[in-house]
């Protein structure tokens, strides 16, 4: 089962990619709440090197509303977890699959919640590319 939405970015510039990708998530409603450096984390916690990895937790508040309705539990999955990380000379941004929601859950009421999401990270993504 897939559970990502991907897109291989031009840009060798990571930098820029985390940019694009925060104004692509805004133009579509999604604010970022979180944000983990994971490259930088490792090096703290463990003396790991490892390449660009960022996992940014973004919510688009209506739609966040509309699932914690139909179930208090669905905040184990939310905010959306975007990754954006280097793969070799190339930039990756990742989304979880909304639809991931519906699928753990078994709730058809979270269908339409999770479609838009979909449609809106979708046109982020597509927009990066």
């Amino acid at each position: 089962m897939s559970y990502d939405r991907t897109v291989r970015l031009a840009t060798t510039d990571f930098e820029a990619a985390v940019t694009a990708v925060r104004r692509a998530l805004a133009d579509q409603g999604f604010g970022v709440l979180t944000e983990i450096d994971v490259t930088a984390t490792l090096k703290a916690k463990l003396d790991h090197d490892m390449e660009d990895y960022l996992i940014l937790g973004a919510c688009n508040p209506p739609l966040a509303h509309r699932a914690l309705e139909a179930d208090r539990s669905i905040g184990l999955l939310l905010p959306c977890n975007v990754v954006v990380r280097r793969d070799g000379d190339h930039v990756l941004v990742q989304a979880l699959d909304p639809g991931t929601m519906v699928t753990l859950t078994g709730l058809d009421a979270l269908r339409p919640v999770a479609e838009e999401a979909t449609a809106r990270l979708d046109a982020a993504l597509a927009a990066l590319s």
